[in-house]
């Protein structure tokens, strides 16, 4: 009789209690917090300089972001701007161009782009126009891959297109499609002022697989206002019948402090934590019953999805779009607030309309802020991006391609694990840190122990006797 099936995820309501705290999300090593003004664009030039001295063609990867919705969705923590007026999407298509034109000349030469991604906001509240404009503007300007080696994705609002829409993005090259749903219960939708009739996403994404694009991806969100077990049950079954090829599933922060929309939502509305952690163990058994992995943090995949195949074979990577096939390489983001990184520094654009055009009316790049990491930095992203991907680490491969002794270098971060192996979570044996499946749904606690800069800034704040100000959402 064969052995029963490991399961990848397992859902323990004591662990997840006990870890639910604030804490990162890792889309990069240090956090985007960690960001300083004193980085601006000549560090910049000096971190392009490295990578010209090394000479020839790089792989890279292009994200290019659109701020813009006309309608505004009561839980988004996105950076954007809501707007029906059409004309600023113009404006901000000719800076966004002249940027463009700025990074391509820049990356001449080592500019071959194998990954591409639109985000917002809503990169279709461009014009089917403006977005063949840009589209063969970005081409003028970079050397992309072929469409079967690169990956080109982009964000839609299901309400935004219709089918003629969606084949117009598949022959301007994309080959991906994410889909924003969140939840298809009507009176959630409502609660959140995001009406999306369930039969309205379904024709596109029947639309997007006639139109030959290569995967879908649907975003779903629990701990919505009006969320209850009873609709989160229909909204998942309805999700599997859809059939995406991945499935990003968030947990809703409530975190009004920070973001304004937030504050139209009742707290009388939300569900209560219980639920929530009910309503999240119900979507791992669904969803895993259905037959997808569970990737990482928040993210499903069918098992023949590249997403899967590639944390299968140790090549998933983790950047600011979340995770990604393709292995690590430099990031060129384009757009209001968008995030660089590239030879070992982050570089953030302007966060305002109007800073980001006053950079580029004065000739240059619009960087308002960004970090150079240092070797000790360097080592912790490799450390957190490995545990993220694969849920394992392998220390011999650590001491091999680094000048430290694990357990040394580590020893204070060792201590503390040692509460995740005594729980259960991890295990450390054989000289490799893996994580189990009761662990995983544990990852950001994992990795925050490797996070120098956080521990500094707790310890900081215990000297001050103040507060740490609610920057993150909780991890679980």
């Amino acid at each position: 009789m064969n052995a029963p099936a490991v399961p990848q995820v397992q859902f323990d309501p004591d662990v997840v209690k006990k870890l639910s705290t604030a804490g990162p999300r890792y889309t990069s090593y240090p956090t985007a917090d960690r960001f300083t003004p004193a980085f601006g664009y000549g560090n910049f030039l000096e971190a392009l300089a490295g990578l010209t001295l090394r000479g020839g063609r790089r792989a890279l990867s292009l994200y290019v972001h659109v701020p813009f919705c006309d309608t505004i969705c009561y839980y988004c923590a996105c950076n954007k701007i809501v707007t029906k007026d059409r004309s600023k999407a113009a404006t901000y298509l000719d800076y966004l161009k002249q940027e463009i034109d700025m990074q391509g000349k820049l990356f001449a030469g080592m500019n071959r782009v194998e990954q591409l991604h639109f985000g917002g906001g809503t990169p279709t509240y461009f014009s089917d126009r403006q977005m063949e404009d840009l589209m063969a503007h970005l081409r003028r300007n970079f050397a992309f891959a072929d469409d079967v080696e690169g990956e080109y994705s982009i964000e839609i609002d299901p309400r935004t297109v219709d089918a003629a829409r969606v084949r117009s993005l598949r022959r301007q090259g994309f080959n991906r499609l994410s889909l924003g749903v969140q939840d298809f219960d009507p009176d959630v939708q409502k609660a959140v002022n995001r009406i999306q009739p369930a039969e309205d996403t379904i024709a596109i994404m029947a639309a997007a697989r006639s139109a030959g694009f290569r995967s879908l991806s649907m975003d779903l969100i629990y701990g919505l206002p009006k969320q209850n077990m009873t609709t989160m049950e229909q909204t998942l079954s309805k999700v599997i019948v859809a059939n995406p090829d991945r499935i990003a599933l968030y947990n809703y922060a409530h975190m009004p402090h920070l973001f304004k929309p937030q504050r139209r939502i009742l707290d009388a509305d939300l569900p209560a934590p219980q639920v929530k952690l009910d309503m999240l163990a119900l979507c791992i058994s669904r969803l895993t019953a259905a037959g997808y992995v569970y990737i990482g943090m928040d993210h499903f995949a069918k098992p023949e999805d590249d997403l899967a195949v590639a944390q299968r074979q140790g090549r998933l990577h983790r950047n600011f779009q979340g995770y990604s096939t393709h292995a690590e390489m430099d990031l060129v983001a384009v757009g209001v607030s968008a995030i660089s990184a590239v030879n070992g520094t982050y570089s953030q654009n302007e966060k305002t309309l109007d800073e980001y055009y006053a950079r580029l009316d004065g000739g240059r790049l619009p960087i308002a802020r960004g970090y150079k990491l240092d070797s000790d930095d360097l080592l912790r992203r490799l450390i957190i991006g490995r545990l993220m991907c694969n849920f394992e680490l392998s220390v011999a491969s650590i001491e091999q391609a680094w000048p430290v002794r694990f357990r040394d270098y580590f020893a204070a971060e060792l201590a503390q694990m040692a509460e995740f192996v005594d729980d259960g979570l991890v295990t450390f044996e054989d000289d490799w840190i893996s994580v189990t499946p009761k662990g995983r749904l544990t990852i950001r606690n994992l990795c925050m122990v490797f996070d120098r800069h956080l521990r500094q800034a707790r310890a900081d704040a215990v000297a001050a006797a103040a507060p740490q100000p609610l920057r993150y959402s909780k991890t679980i």
